[in-house]
């Protein structure tokens, strides 16, 4: 079963988020926390809070282990561009455009499995053709 967390409305464009949510997607949520704690990006303070989230939300209302837990699906979308303006020189104005975006991040159980009996096997020998 999926688990989820959105964050609504950040203060930083869709397009810089998505540069660090790329190496996150596919690690263990605890992997992924770690690594987004010593990542340079403002956009990677805001995601380390999100797959904390979904974490929590896994373990408390699930019932799920921590360690189990996979990210297969983390995405921002685009949010309302806040248009801003600034006065300039002569009676002009100077157009700014503050974008914001929507984090989600989708975790999934996913247990390790013990190496399989047959892979401990020697591989069996066919029988010599003619």
């Amino acid at each position: 079963m999926e688990v989820r967390a959105v964050t609504k409305f950040t203060g930083m464009s869709a397009q810089k988020t998505r540069l660090v949510l790329d190496e996150m997607r596919g690690k263990r949520a605890e992997e992924a926390m770690a690594l987004l704690q010593f990542m340079p990006q403002p956009s990677a303070r805001v995601t380390y809070q999100t797959v904390k989230s979904a974490l929590a939300n896994a373990v408390e209302n699930y019932g799920y282990d921590a360690a189990d837990m996979v990210i297969t699906k983390i995405y921002a979308d685009q949010a309302p561009i806040r248009r801003w303006r600034r006065f300039g020189a002569r009676g002009r104005f100077k157009p700014l455009r503050r974008p914001s975006c929507h984090i989600t991040v989708v975790l999934e159980e996913r247990v390790a499995l013990a190496a399989p009996a047959a892979a401990n096997k020697p591989a069996s020998k066919k029988p010599a053709g003619k």
